[in-house]
């Protein structure tokens, strides 16, 4: 049962996109090694603005 619930949680965590800049994160420092990376604050500031300057990539 609580493997379940774990599981559960942990997709609608994805699906709210709570695992992002985690992924961000890994992916920059595989492809660029030693190269600063953003902090979360600034990730969500960045993807929100490129979001706000975009609106028709939104589906809503």
């Amino acid at each position: 049962m609580i493997t379940a619930v774990r599981r559960a949680w942990w997709w609608v965590g994805a699906l709210m996109g709570d695992h992002d800049y985690a992924r961000y994160v890994a992916l920059q420092r595989q492809l660029n090694p030693g190269y600063p990376v953003m902090t979360e604050r600034e990730y969500w500031r960045q993807r929100y603005a490129a979001s706000d300057a975009d609106p028709e990539a939104r589906c809503c």
